[in-house]
């Protein structure tokens, strides 16, 4: 029997059927229009929207009466494409529509987030199936509304209860997994899974997946691990995904055990799973790890171009070894935005400032256009350098040179700049000027210059504004004590300790660490708990009458107690950094660096007696405080004793 007359080909008919074959939409919608008249497209690349819209001019010219088939086939070919005016015009024209015709436009509706037409038009409905419930439930939790997408699936249950099927599938219970997630409520989430349970969906990974991330985020990880161990044919994405969510919950120990099993259950990690892991470990700064996930990377062959590359950079660079980030750096054919960033701000942290702005100037010149953060990091570099006017020319370039609005971390950097060189003036008639209103950090930066150049007055104001923001924060009442300290302002010393004690504020205590053979060694000030604690006093015994001998007196304008230099002196010998410094030069081998890290910035006169320390050991002591790394070697720092 020959095809009906609206299905017969006539020979140019048979020529766009071969264009389309052979993928040549281009010509197939031009040769469609000069048959039908219409106006010639223009020389352009196919335009998929307008495309769509000469296709439906066409089969309207035709003067034939579509099918269904056809007449959805079309309307799918609007929606898809966004052109949902014309989509909705066919659909009310079509004397017949069935559950396709119903689910197609409720479904671009939904993609372009017109939630309110999609309800009345699935209200409308005269039946529904499971594509028309994933479809509104997944709309309404894709596009902020997942409320209403729970609500539509306890209404979904109801409707389908008592029938031979319900209406639920995997889908739509992945969406409404997807809506409890994103409300962070576990009781709505512990429903949905007895429902998975009942209705057989849960041998699927999909819903697996989705319900042991619902766990992890509504802050339940143990249930999330007891869906990950009963998932079968677990493969790296559900790996990944679960170690992923043991460092997302903090708990970063459980995310390496877990790393580890992956290994040796022979599963290979991709670059999303080597990118998690050396993000944690750059949290951590945990150089040791780090390096042998990178040997694995590289058993694995891992591309250079991808973004596990880029984290490898950063964990470097926050590690303190910037050797080994640009060796990586240099191996990446194209690096991003990321890895130029890690590269500026590795060398500003570890006291390279010249080097951090010519990668920020190698950086503009491969055309990767600088984010916030990368401004940040060159800002930083100058401020730590004391680069002031170079500072504020990249300052103003953000907006005159890069289009880009000034963020309060930028305001913040460059007060900071200014403060520390003592510009004080400048520094209040740019913060007049804000658009915003100062933050804490921009606040803490004029605190933070107002210590090293003993004012009193603006560090007054700082820490009046900074007590306001975060009444709790003790580093705020410390560095203003500390400037009072400075000025001998004993008696506002006393005042601010009375105001910590009065708002029960508690100093957080200083504590230093270093790894020594893959075990980590914690300080407090004055320790004595350690099993070589008599080896270590003893170390730092012999180091302090060597540095006496070749001029070192310690600086006790860091000690707030008002009591006699002798006291003041015994106070400074036992901070945290040196008992770790101290161990780790007896407890390591002549000649490697000593790596210590500590929680808060380093006191004054601890930096001073590392570079004597450096000098008379002739080992290289790297210290990481709350802000950059100091790297001491020969007797001086490489901040420049500026930072």
């Amino acid at each position: 029997m020959p095809p009906p007359p609206s299905f017969s080909l006539t020979p140019a008919q048979d020529t766009i059927s071969h264009l389309c074959a052979q993928g040549r939409f281009g010509d197939a919608i031009a040769l469609l229009s000069r048959q039908c008249r219409l106006l010639p497209a223009a020389h352009r690349p196919l335009d998929l929207p307008s495309s769509a819209c000469r296709v439906a001019a066409a089969a309207a010219a035709s003067g034939r009466p579509l099918d269904l088939l056809l007449s959805n086939r079309l309307l799918d070919l609007l929606a898809k494409c966004g052109v949902l005016p014309e989509a909705r015009r066919l659909f009310d024209s079509m004397p017949h529509r069935d559950l396709c015709s119903w689910n197609t436009l409720i479904g671009g509706y939904s993609s372009c987030g017109d939630l309110d037409e999609v309800r009345r038009l699935f209200d409308r409905m005269p039946s529904r199936d499971h594509f028309s419930w994933s479809t509104i439930i997944s709309g309404h939790s894709r596009h902020g509304r997942p409320r209403e997408a729970l609500g539509l699936y306890r209404r979904m249950q109801s409707e389908g209860s008592g029938k031979h099927s319900n209406f639920g599938n995997k889908f739509t219970a992945s969406s409404a997994l997807a809506a409890t997630t994103a409300i962070r409520c576990l009781r709505h989430g512990k429903e949905i899974h007895c429902h998975i349970i009942r209705m057989g969906f849960d041998a699927d990974a999909v819903v697996w997946s989705a319900l042991s991330d619902m766990y992890a985020k509504c802050g339940s990880i143990d249930s999330a691990r007891h869906v990950f161990d009963r998932t079968f044919d677990r493969d790296v994405v559900s790996w990944t995904a679960m170690i992923g969510r043991y460092f997302d919950g903090g708990r970063r120990e459980e995310g390496f055990e877990l790393f580890s099993d992956m290994l040796s259950a022979g599963v290979r990690p991709n670059e999303f799973t080597f990118a998690g892991v050396l993000d944690t470990l750059s949290e951590l700064a945990m150089e040791g790890p780090g390096r042998q996930v990178h040997g694995r990377m590289m058993r694995a062959g891992y591309d250079p171009f991808s973004f596990s590359a880029s984290a490898l950079v950063h964990m470097y660079s926050k590690c303190g070894n910037i050797d080994s980030a640009r060796a990586v750096f240099e191996e990446m054919p194209k690096p991003d935005l990321v890895s130029w960033t890690s590269m500026v701000s590795g060398y500003a942290q570890n006291g390279h400032p010249k080097k951090a702005i010519r990668y920020f100037e190698l950086m503009l010149q491969s055309e990767t256009r600088p984010d916030h953060i990368a401004f940040v990091g060159v800002l930083s570099a100058c401020t730590h350098a004391g680069l002031v006017d170079k500072g504020l020319e990249i300052f103003h370039s953000i907006k005159d040179e890069h289009g880009m609005e000034h963020t309060a971390d930028h305001y913040a950097c460059v007060v900071d700049l200014l403060s520390r060189a003592g510009r004080f003036e400048e520094a209040e008639e740019i913060m007049d000027k804000m658009p915003m209103k100062p933050d804490k950090f921009l606040w803490a930066s004029l605190l933070g210059g107002c210590r090293i150049h003993k004012n009193v007055r603006l560090g007054e104001q700082a820490a009046e504004a900074l007590f306001e923001i975060e009444p709790e924060n003790a580093a705020t009442y410390v560095t203003l004590a500390n400037i009072y300290a400075s000025a001998g302002l004993w008696d506002e010393v006393e005042k601010v300790r009375k105001t910590m004690d009065r708002r029960r504020v508690v100093k957080r205590p200083g504590s230093s660490w270093i790894e020594v053979k893959r075990r980590v060694h914690v300080f407090l000030v004055g320790d004595k708990s350690h099993p070589r604690t008599e080896d270590i006093h003893a170390q730092l015994e012999k180091l302090y009458k060597r540095t006496k001998e070749e001029g070192y007196v310690p600086d006790t304008e860091f000690v707030l107690h008002d009591v006699e230099d002798e006291q003041k002196e015994e106070s400074l010998a036992y901070h945290s950094e040196r008992l770790a410094v101290a161990f780790g030069i007896i407890a390591t081998p002549q000649g490697t660096p000593v790596k210590v890290f500590k929680n808060l910035r380093i006191c004054g006169d601890c930096h001073t007696a590392f570079k004597f320390f450096s000098r008379i050991t002739q080992r290289v002591i790297i210290v990481r405080d709350s802000s950059r790394f100091h790297h001491f070697e020969e007797g001086s720092c490489s901040c420049g004793d500026y930072w």
